[in-house]
């Protein structure tokens, strides 16, 4: 991405980060997934950080 680009995904990034308790699951795991593909080492940091701001986004284990 460009320079400009680059500014618009942090600005959309950060609006998803906003809203992130509101959103349905599927869409927060959809997007969660998104962002972490390749990047193992980022997942726990990124999930303990939308825990942390969107208490309520802590979901039991999907059964299975």
């Amino acid at each position: 991405m460009n320079d400009g680009q680059d500014h618009l995904a942090g600005l959309l990034g950060r609006a998803a980060m906003d809203v992130w308790g509101d959103m349905p699951r599927d869409i927060q795991e959809a997007l969660f997934e998104t962002a972490m593909k390749g990047r193992p080492t980022e997942r726990e940091e990124l999930a303990r950080l939308l825990h942390e701001r969107h208490p309520r986004t802590l979901h039991p284990a999907r059964p299975g």
